[in-house]
């Protein structure tokens, strides 16, 4: 199958798949069935073999699946063997966690260089990434292979951001702003929200809390 035929839902399973695969290796699991890891995931045998036959299967029948081939490969599918260099829009305290995160990390991504609006901020470093201004932004991307900018600035100014982005030679965006972006067709974004995620963790405890209400009053 063509990989832009591959279900968004399947690719999404894929990351879960590869951290999984990871914490097996590291426990020295050098096989696994899928109905093992089944068990493990909380998603059905049939659903794993599925996913992973959109991309050849993987796996022998009465043998399961090499861990570490199939992490290896999942890797190469989810493009972490290359590398992928990055910039940082808004240098703040999200920002600034995001760049150690990712800086600290074993990852190939890795940002290069931030930018913020915060004249005391430049010159400054973070997590050993230089802090630029905004308006050093498209001359640096035009300088310098850029994947992947990550914005990190409060949601009022994300639209002025994702407006200089999109002159900008990058390929992708990763949005921590409650904001949705206009941006080129040809530049890939993925949204982060995690307003919305603290949201739907309120409404559990609060639905939990109203059924708590009820079956005391029905008591």
């Amino acid at each position: 199958m063509e990989r832009s035929n591959i279900p968004a839902a399947v690719v999404g399973r894929l990351p879960r798949y590869y951290r999984y695969l990871g914490e097996l290796i590291e426990n020295g699991v050098g096989r696994i069935s899928s109905d093992r890891l089944s068990e493990l995931m909380g998603v059905t045998a049939s659903q794993i073999r599925q996913d992973l036959n959109h991309f050849g299967g993987f796996g022998q029948q009465g043998y399961g699946y090499n861990t570490s081939y199939l992490y290896q490969e999942i890797g190469e599918l989810l493009g972490l063997n290359d590398r992928y260099d990055m910039i940082l829009i808004g240098a703040g305290n999200l920002g600034e966690a995001l760049a150690a995160f990712i800086n600290g990390s074993r990852l190939n991504q890795r940002f290069i260089a931030a930018f913020d609006i915060n004249e005391e901020l430049f010159g400054r470093y973070i997590s050993d990434v230089p802090v630029l201004s905004m308006q050093e932004l498209k001359d640096f991307t035009q300088k310098h292979s850029v994947s992947i900018a990550v914005l990190a600035v409060p949601g009022p100014a994300a639209a002025d951001a994702a407006a200089q982005l999109a002159g900008c030679r990058i390929r992708a965006v990763w949005n921590f702003t409650n904001a949705e972006l206009e941006l080129p067709e040809d530049i890939l974004v993925e949204d982060v929200h995690l307003m919305d995620s603290m949201r739907k963790l309120t409404y559990g405890i609060h639905a939990r809390n109203l059924k708590g209400v009820k079956d005391h009053d029905a008591d």
